[in-house]
């Protein structure tokens, strides 16, 4: 009881710590960003110039991307199999994913439900509630997770704030993310081996499937939403046209 009082100033100040820790990230390497960002050679050299702290720093990197969900991960994990092949790029994805999500769900677990809101709009809140409800969570999550275009690192937030454990969550929600973590490092390590066919048939294949869970997200949501709940879809459905 004694600690209720301070949650919801952590939950206003939350985010602006948030944002001020990414653009002093931003500022301080700055130079470092432009250079790693411009040459996939260059990034690879400068993770690989750390030695047997290489891995770290690409871990930590992805740490990095999952909590300011606004860098795309998939060009980290396209990188992961670039600097270190498939099967290490994968592993060290997984690990700094890992990492980062456990981060953002204790986030939104500890600030609350106003600091989940000041990142993630609250009708969209609803509807994951909505998709992970009725006893069914770890299934939605699992489902939300697997398709491609819905944003993952912000729904580890909303993930806090939900009745799922810790462990519950990391193990769908990491499952979820499997495939498209291989895809990617399949796509970079085929593009260092110069297997140019193979990565462009990858990373069109994973092109081609972001932009129809992108397209058909509301559909495809709703057509969760009908078989995690049953027949309460289309009850609620019915109830709505009369």
């Amino acid at each position: 009881m004694v600690n209720k009082p301070r949650r919801p100033v952590l939950s206003l100040v939350g985010f602006p710590l948030l944002l001020c820790a990414i653009v002093a990230l931003c500022l301080v390497f700055r130079s470092q960003l432009a250079a790693l960002l411009a040459d996939r050679d260059v990034l690879r050299a400068w993770i690989l110039d750390f030695g047997i702290w290489g891995p770290a720093v690409f871990i930590a990197l992805q740490v990095v991307q999952v909590v300011v969900f606004v860098i795309p991960g998939e060009l980290i994990q396209i990188a992961g199999g670039y600097v270190f092949g498939l099967w290490l790029g994968s592993l060290y994805s997984i690990v700094g994913i890992l990492a980062g999500s456990v981060v953002n769900f204790y986030a939104g677990r500890l600030l609350g439900r106003p600091f989940v809101e000041s990142l993630f709009d609250k009708k969209k809140i609803e509807e994951v509630e909505r998709l992970t409800g009725s006893g069914k969570g770890a299934a939605g999550f699992f489902l939300l997770f697997l398709i491609p275009g819905i944003p993952k690192d912000i729904l580890c937030y909303v993930a806090g704030v939900s009745t799922l454990r810790l462990s519950l969550f990391m193990g769908v929600s990491m499952t979820g993310r499997l495939p498209g973590i291989l895809g990617s490092a399949l796509i970079g390590g085929a593009a260092y081996g110069k297997r140019w066919i193979l990565a462009l048939a990858v990373l069109g294949a994973a092109a081609a499937l972001f932009a129809i869970g992108l397209i058909f997200r509301e559909r495809v949501q709703g057509l969760l939403a009908r078989v995690l709940h049953g027949r309460g879809g289309g009850d609620e459905g019915r109830r709505r046209g009369s």
